[in-house]
């Protein structure tokens, strides 16, 4: 369903989607550079089949692309400052909701979305449980991993131009410097968007397959550890400790 949330005096639009038993964990799934297109809302809807309450945020305010050129126009034109303030507002609404069942929501991203992914669970830390960064890139958003309170689950392609090799050791090595809990797999073989079913030139089935089996497995692990958590920290405060 499709749902409005406030940032900083703005709307923000988004597509929700809720579990059969009406309540589960929250993830948020941030877009790849072609912005809010059916692609991630089927991905919502994939995550809320698998019992998770999954919030996908319009981060480019009803624009798409159809081409590479017009996705890149987009995705460097993005307002970071302003994109930090609507990944707070979609993680806050979606903690608000009555829908949402964990103490701390999961983010999950895509290209654009997966450095998003990682930037989102930076700038709202105390918020994020677990973060799942899928061949994340943006030159102008750099991510204070030093902020970062989630442990990492990264995906990456042997054959990616853009998230090549070095790129994915100097992400590593910075978690790693900062004492942040991570792990990278990167597939054999694979190119940039292998996750991407709509796009059979890059698509990969078995990584495909194997990331988002990995990926619910680290979601619920993460989120029901911090629910855990929370509960506990509640409990001692009503003993007043």
């Amino acid at each position: 369903m499709q749902v409005e949330f406030s940032s900083d005096g703005r709307k923000v639009k988004g597509h929700l989607a809720v579990p059969k038993s009406g309540k589960g964990p929250g993830v948020i799934v941030i877009q790849e550079w072609w912005g809010l297109v059916p692609h991630i809302t089927n991905l919502a809807d994939r995550l809320a089949e698998e019992g998770f309450t999954a919030l996908a945020p319009d981060l480019y305010h009803g624009r798409c692309a159809t081409n590479p050129d017009e996705a890149g126009r987009l995705m460097m034109g993005l307002d970071v400052p302003k994109v930090a303030l609507d990944l707070r507002g979609a993680i806050d609404f979606l903690l608000a909701r009555p829908e949402c069942s964990s103490a701390k929501v999961g983010t999950v991203g895509f290209c654009l979305g997966g450095q998003l992914s990682l930037y989102a669970a930076c700038v709202h830390p105390g918020a994020v449980g677990a973060c799942v960064n899928y061949y994340g890139i943006h030159p102008n958003v750099k991510p204070d991993v030093t902020k970062l309170e989630a442990p990492v689950l990264g995906f990456f392609a042997e054959k990616d131009a853009y998230v090549n090799g070095p790129a994915v050791k100097e992400l590593s090595d910075r978690l790693t410097k900062a004492g942040k809990s991570h792990e990278f797999k990167t597939y054999a073989g694979v190119d940039h968007a292998f996750f991407n079913d709509t796009r059979p030139e890059v698509y990969d089935e078995k990584a495909a397959t194997d990331s988002w089996k990995r990926t619910l497995a680290f979601l619920r692990k993460h989120l029901a550890a911090a629910a855990s958590h929370s509960g506990s920290a509640r409990r001692d405060d009503r003993r007043g400790r």
